[in-house]
């Protein structure tokens, strides 16, 4: 009977889960996770150096740039401790408040990332449909303004999630199926009505990745508008070839995302590891690969990290 007892949010520990069938394995899995983490820490990392360390990057487009790695900095950092601790430990147990503590951030980071995402998609229309007053519209101190409303955004968004998560009693079953903390998950441990907390973070998805989604859409209309427009098609390609790096960073934030929701959604009879492996990759994919995609893409990024390497090599 004390297996079926509720229990208060603030005494629960949670179970983690590594990635169910393969626990033999994980030693083993942790090789490629690791990799992983060091190229997102690594290149995110090194590319927020660059901007804050090269004047010629200090535009409006690089700003928002460094934003972003911020963001992929944060969500890596939010979810280092518990997945290699799972590999590497068996480390599963986390408390309550750790647990929603680190959904939180992960969340807040997601929040920014694609608020981040829809700057840049502006940014690109102006810089591409009116050039001549681009560092008048986006000025540094609208920049920093914008950079404030994408955090306080997504505080403004996540806390109610956090505090109606604390009203919940959990009963016998304490194991999450991934290793982090997610919020369906932890919802679906609780004995008590979830309806508010599960249309609250319905709202809170479509608020955010659903509306940024859309307006980042009818940017790219507006943008091919206008690139259509230009008479010169060297210009036409030029003005669109900077919109490239920007394209993969929304590809490899929503491809994950999507694909998390219909594996949860629509393939329940998939092994379990599927998912976990679905869901490690949606945290994963944007901070290993958005490094990458600026690094080879975008010109003057590639050039400044160079540099800076160049330099680091010198002095040691």
């Amino acid at each position: 009977m004390s297996t079926l007892q509720n229990t208060s949010s603030s005494s629960i520990i949670f179970l983690l889960t590594g990635v169910p069938g393969l626990e033999a394995y994980h030693t083993w899995i942790s090789i490629p996770f690791c990799l992983l983490y060091t190229t997102a820490l690594s290149g995110n990392s090194l590319i927020l150096f660059a901007i804050i360390t090269q004047p010629s990057l200090h535009e409006p487009m690089y700003y928002f740039l460094s934003m972003l790695s911020t963001a992929d900095l944060g969500l890596s950092i939010s979810t280092l401790a518990t997945m290699l601790g799972i590999f590497w430990f068996n480390a599963r147990e986390i408390s309550f408040n750790a647990c929603l503590s680190q959904m939180f951030f992960i969340q807040l980071f997601t929040v920014m990332e694609s608020s981040v995402l829809l700057a840049m998609a502006f940014d690109r229309y102006v810089a591409i449909s009116n050039p001549l007053r681009y560092a008048t519209v986006l000025t540094d101190l609208k920049v920093v303004a914008i950079g404030a409303a994408m955090v306080a955004r997504g505080t403004l968004i996540q806390t109610p999630l956090a505090v109606l998560l604390k009203r919940l009693s959990f009963c016998s079953s304490h194991v999450l199926r991934h290793s982090y903390c997610f919020h369906p998950d932890v919802m679906k441990l609780s004995c008590t009505d979830t309806r508010v907390n599960s249309a609250l973070g319905l709202t809170a998805l479509i608020s955010t990745a659903g509306v940024d989604s859309v307006f980042i859409l009818l940017s790219y209309v507006l943008i091919i508008r206008t690139v259509i427009s230009i008479a010169s098609p060297e210009e036409r390609k030029k003005a669109f070839s900077t919109c490239i790096s920007h394209i993969g960073a929304v590809a490899v934030f929503y491809i994950p995302l999507l694909s998390l929701s219909f594996v949860h959604r629509f393939v329940k009879r998939a092994p379990p590891y599927v998912h976990t492996l679905v869901a490690n990759a949606y945290l994963l994919t944007p901070p290993v690969l958005n490094p990458i995609i600026y690094s080879v893409k975008t010109k003057q990024i590639r050039k400044a990290v160079l540099k800076v390497l160049r330099s680091s090599m010198a002095k040691s």
